[in-house]
Order: structure tokens, then sequence, then C-alpha cells
């Protein structure tokens, strides 16, 4: 622990708690809204499908929110450091609830992932903000234990999307899950004027906007080439390729541009402690993991068994509680005893093991059994978030505590983007390349259920019955395989007490 951060004692004195308090509800919806996007979301994707027809784009809808939010959250973070967290938590809320109107009244593929974009901008900020606001509240010691109340906040609105979201869907239509958002925004709003009015640093600053381009060029060439991917596989390579050395050159002008601007958008030397570094990759793997299980689980559950957008939400509570519970509980031990990192680093190895067994069995369980298995690994993965917010805000210390936090979020939205269009890739080309009957099959099975194979033959419903059993097993051990990376980088955490 810094040595500028004194350890604070065992139980939190009366000044650390009326300061949380003085904070803490008003950023109860921000983080509400911030957590709930993804699970709400997630049960309407099939009916989004079925609305637009193309179901091989549906991925933009979940990717293209994570791709602007991982831009925006360095901006949020660095912002407000210098100008005040308060008033950029009121320009994130309004962005967000405008961006949910866009949303709800999109006619396409391509106006939906305009909105979700929009409302990328606007929810990066929510959890990055509300994070700093924490950290500037209480002293490290106490962070574990208050990261207890925001894991609360977690697990009510994880419980609260899927469930939500399905009867949405079903009874009021997919638009119905975005139009949610403008009541919670509006009354989000109005809490935020309670925050306490602190300034920012003042500091001079010059908005570091060739990073910003550079940085989102990045991030934009790697997630096209990704969706693209599957025209490689079948031979028309030359558009990735170009892609590619685009991708190369952005990040090379990034971190040229950050070493030498005044102001730089990514924190280069925070991002160089070894702490700091392995929590942000940690970060990235988990939110890979955890969002593309969120995101395709739902097709899933509708082309294997059948399920509605209501059964399908009931379903996913397992996992959406069992990551907000896990981090509950997580959150109380490490403020109790003061060790850290051997909870993410046992529990990434139980979900390893899991997610392995899930591969090779999910096709022999029953829906329900399936449910409970994803819930005992979420509980797993619960085990990380928390760890690794507490020690990326140690390690950047009283005054980078917006750009901490802001690392966080963005290597998570990162790591949820690319995963998820990876494990899109892995799960579309199997399709495509082992099976193209099944893959034929899928977009009527997202609409009708397997009821859509009632009238084939016996064989060709086997057929394409191991066709998908194939593609969900590599799309499941492709999940595994940033559980794997994700362990090892928990493992080698180097602080493991506070």
């Amino acid at each position: 622990m810094s040595s500028s951060e004194p350890e604070s004692p065992s139980e939190p004195g009366p000044a650390q708690r009326s300061g949380f308090l003085a904070v803490f509800p008003s950023i109860i919806l921000p983080i509400f809204l911030a957590v709930v996007d993804q699970t709400i979301v997630a049960t309407a994707l099939p009916a989004i499908a079925s609305s637009f027809g193309e179901v091989d784009r549906l991925s933009w809808v979940v990717v293209s929110y994570l791709v602007a939010a991982t831009i925006a959250a360095p901006v949020y973070g660095r912002l407000g450091d210098v100008l005040g967290r308060r008033r950029l938590m009121f320009v994130a809320l309004a962005i967000y609830i405008v961006a949910s109107i866009v949303c709800a009244i999109s006619m396409s593929i391509e106006m939906l992932t305009f909105g979700r974009i929009l409302q990328g901008i606007g929810g990066g900020g929510l959890m990055t903000l509300s994070q700093a606001l924490v950290g500037e509240t209480v002293t490290p010691r106490e962070r574990a234990r208050y990261q207890g109340y925001i894991a609360t906040v977690a697990v009510s609105s994880s419980t609260f999307g899927p469930v939500a979201g399905g009867f949405l869907t079903e009874h009021f239509g997919w638009q119905s899950v975005f139009l949610i958002n403008l009541p919670l925004g509006a009354l989000a709003v109005m809490l935020t004027f309670n925050l306490p009015k602190r300034p920012g640093s003042g500091e001079s600053f010059r908005f570091d906007g060739m990073g910003l381009f550079w940085f989102a060029a990045f991030i934009s060439c790697v997630l096209i080439m990704l969706e693209q991917v599957q025209d490689v596989l079948l031979g028309d390579w030359a558009w990735q390729v170009g892609l590619l050395v685009a991708a190369i050159a952005s990040v090379i002008f990034l971190f040229r541009r950050e070493r030498r601007a005044s102001s730089p958008l990514l924190p280069l030397p925070l991002m160089g402690d070894p702490a700091v570094w392995r929590c942000d990759a940690l970060a990235a793997c988990h939110g890979g993991m955890l969002v593309a299980m969120i995101t395709y689980l739902p097709f899933f559950y509708r082309v294997a068994h059948g399920a509605s957008a209501a059964e399908t939400g009931l379903l996913l509570l397992p996992l959406t509680a069992g990551i907000g519970l896990g981090s509950l509980v997580t959150g109380r031990i490490v403020g109790r005893t003061g060790l850290t990192a051997i909870f993410p680093s046992w529990g990434l190895t139980a979900a390893v093991a899991i997610l392995v067994f899930i591969a090779f069995t999910a096709s022999h369980l029953g829906t329900n059994q399936v449910s409970a298995v994803f819930g005992l690994l979420a509980l797993s993965m619960g085990t990380v978030m928390g760890v690794v917010q507490l020690t990326v805000q140690l390690g950047a210390g009283a005054k980078q505590l917006g750009a901490g936090a802001a690392t966080v979020q963005f290597s998570r939205s990162l790591g949820a983007a690319v995963g998820t269009a990876l494990v899109g890739v892995v799960l579309f080309s199997s399709l495509a390349l082992t099976n193209p009957e099944a893959a034929a099959a899928f977009s009527s099975l997202v609409q009708a259920g397997p009821e859509a194979l009632a009238n084939l033959p016996a064989d060709q419903q086997a057929a394409i019955r191991d066709g998908l059993d194939l593609a969900f097993r590599n799309a499941f051990l492709c999940i595994a395989g940033f559980g794997a990376i994700a362990m090892y980088l928990a493992w080698t955490l180097p602080l493991r007490r506070i």
C-alpha cells in the first residue's frame, strides 16, 4: 500500500461513514443503469434478430455499445479529475437518456447500432465516475468494505435485468427495454443534484484529441476485423489485411502520442505499474467472459431448449445474480481480512474448470441444470472485479483515482467487446464451415425454437443438432480460454494483501 494512504482501522469511523453515505444514494441509479444495460438487452436479442432478420450482425448491438463505452471511459476519468465528477455525471446521464430514445425508435440494425454507440458514450462514464466518487470519499481498507454496498446494487440490477428484459420483450416488444431507461435516467439526474459539489483539480488541461482519435481508430479496426473474420476463412482476406495494418499503425501512433502529450488520454506511467496492468488485463478477460456469456446464452437457450424471452430471463438469473453475490461476499471478506488476490486466483481456477465441463456436457443436461451450473460459475467469477478495482485504486493514489477507475472500465469494456466479437466469430464460423445446414437453420431456430426442425427428416434434424452442439462447445471453450489467461494474471498479481 502506498505510504501516502495510511492504514485505516478495522471499523469505519463516523467521518468515513458519513462521507460515503453522502455519495452512495446519488450513485445507486448510475451504477444500476451501467450494470443492467447488458442483462436487460440480452434477453431481447433473439427478438431483435427476428425483427431485423440479421442474426449474424446481432453482435453489433452489444459490441457497438462496448466500443463507445471503452473509448468514453478514459475521457470521463480524465475530465472528472480536472473538472469535477458531479458535472460529468450530468453529461453522461443526459447522453444516455437521449441515446435510449434513439435505440427504441430504431427501424434498422444500422440505426440501432448508432443508438447503442451513443448510449455507450453516456454509459461509459456512469461506472467510472461512480467508482471514483467512492474512492475519493473513503480510505483504502474501507473501500473493500464499501465495495460490498456497490455489489449489492450490482446484485439487484443483475437480477432485475434478465427478468425485466424478458417480461418487457414478451409483453411490450423489444423497444421497451430501452424506454425503461427514461424514467430511471430522469430519477438518476435528480439524485445527482445531491452529490457534494467538489471542484476538480483545476490544473491546466488540454484535451488529448489526437490520442482519442488514434484510440478510437485502433479499437474500431480491431472489432471490424473480428466481425469480418469469417470472410477470411472463406478466402476474401484483402480487406482484413488492410484493417490489420491500420490497427497496428493506430496503436503505434497512439503510444507515441501518449508519451508526448501534456495531458494524455491514457495514463501510461500508471498503466505500467505491474499490479495495475495485470488488473487491467484481468478486467479485460473477465469482461470478455461475462458479456460473451450474457450475449450468446439467450441464443443457446432458444435454439437448444426452445425458451421464450420470459423463460430466458429466468434462466439467466443464476448467472447474473451469482456475479453480484460473489462480489458482495468477496468484498466483505476482503474488508475484514485484508486478503485480496487469493480470491480471484482460486475463483478463476474454478471458473475455467466449470466452463470446460459446460462445453462438453451442456448438450446432455436439462435446461434448469445448465442454468444452475452457470450460477455456480458466476459465483466463482464474482471474486474478481472488487479486488481489481481496489488494487488499481491503491496503485493510482488519490490524485489519479479517476484515471485509475477509467483504466479498469475501458479495459473491461474493450475486453468485453473483443471477447464478444471473437466468441461470435467462433460460433458462426463453426456453423458455416463445419455444418452449413445448421448455419442455414439457425435463423429459423431463433424465431421458432426447436419446433422449426419438426418437419425435417430425423437424420437431418440430428445433423443440425450435432452442428449446433459443436458450435456452442467451441464458443464455451473460447470463453474458457479467456478464463485461463485471467487465472494466470490473478495468480501473478504482486499485491495480495492490504
